[in-house]
């Protein structure tokens, strides 16, 4: 039981998004799903019978729960087992963009940009991570890295890269003579996915204004993407990290054009040792440049 539970929690199930706690043990002995029964034929086709509102309602843009009660399908509000929490619901893609461009311009800190990212409900991730992962070290440096998302660690501390891949990413820094307080650590996003999936297009696009700002607050010399997602995301590339690793590119922001180049992630590293040779090769470009 503790091996599931800790499995549980290494997936992403680590939060209550439950509006009320449900205790399991009432129902004794009975099976998940016991209390579960089908339709007649006569019901199941009537509920399946659209009717002349419930099609009315569908095309003046009534909601798929509503139109699923208006038909009387099981589930329909009413029942007891239909109250389910509400996640927040992320906005549109270019209406989440738009919104937060407006948001995160409005900044002129570090400090009014985190305040803004803890009331900005655009991005999905929020709904489910515990903690909101803006920066770690110094809130400005010549060194930006960027990596993809906060996991579990990042997720409880607040904080990213404070993990295992974290420490790897801290004695990487370290072996080219820099510290915590010398380098600007940040994500693409800014919540955890859940079970540390990889984010989505969508969730990035809702972050991007806010990473915009911050870049443009932080003014870095250099920016460096850790990993392949935030490699593609950084310089709207297509390839695979491999082939974007080790390559000087231009990132343009507002009215400035960094470089930036792309490293392998340190999670990576810790499964495959082998390749650290080529994050150092990496290191070595990166100091040599600053």
């Amino acid at each position: 039981m503790l091996s599931l539970l800790s499995w549980l929690q290494a997936m992403g199930a680590d939060a209550a998004v439950g509006d009320t706690a449900q205790d399991w043990l009432q129902r004794g002995n009975d099976a998940p799903g016991a209390a579960f029964a089908w339709p007649d034929r006569d019901e199941a086709a009537s509920a399946t019978r659209p009717a002349p509102h419930a099609a009315r309602g569908a095309d003046e843009g009534q909601s798929p729960v509503r139109a699923r009660a208006v038909l009387g399908a099981p589930g329909a509000s009413g029942s007891p087992q239909a109250a389910r929490p509400r996640a927040v619901t992320p906005l549109g893609a270019s209406e989440a963009e738009t919104g937060a461009r407006r948001i995160a311009r409005a900044a002129n800190s570090l400090q009014e940009l985190e305040a803004a990212l803890q009331n900005f409900d655009g991005c999905g991730l929020k709904a489910t991570a515990t903690k909101l992962c803006f920066y770690r070290g110094a809130p400005s440096s010549d060194l930006m890295i960027i990596g993809e998302a906060p996991g579990r660690d990042e997720d409880l501390a607040g904080k990213p890269f404070v993990g295992r891949a974290g420490q790897l990413l801290d004695k990487m820094l370290s072996a080219i003579g820099r510290t915590e307080a010398d380098v600007h650590i940040t994500n693409v996003v800014y919540w955890r996915p859940p079970g540390n999936r990889t984010p989505t297009p969508q969730e990035a696009l809702a972050c991007r204004p806010f990473l915009e700002r911050q870049i443009e607050l932080v003014a870095p010399k250099i920016l460096v993407a850790v990993g392949g997602s935030a490699a593609k995301e950084m310089l709207g590339a297509s390839e695979g990290i491999m082939r974007l690793r080790g390559k000087w590119r231009e990132i343009e922001i507002g009215d400035r054009k960094i470089p930036a180049i792309a490293t392998l992630h340190p999670a990576y590293l810790l499964r495959t040792p082998a390749a650290k040779q080529l994050a150092w090769m990496d290191l070595l470009q990166i100091r040599s440049k600053l």
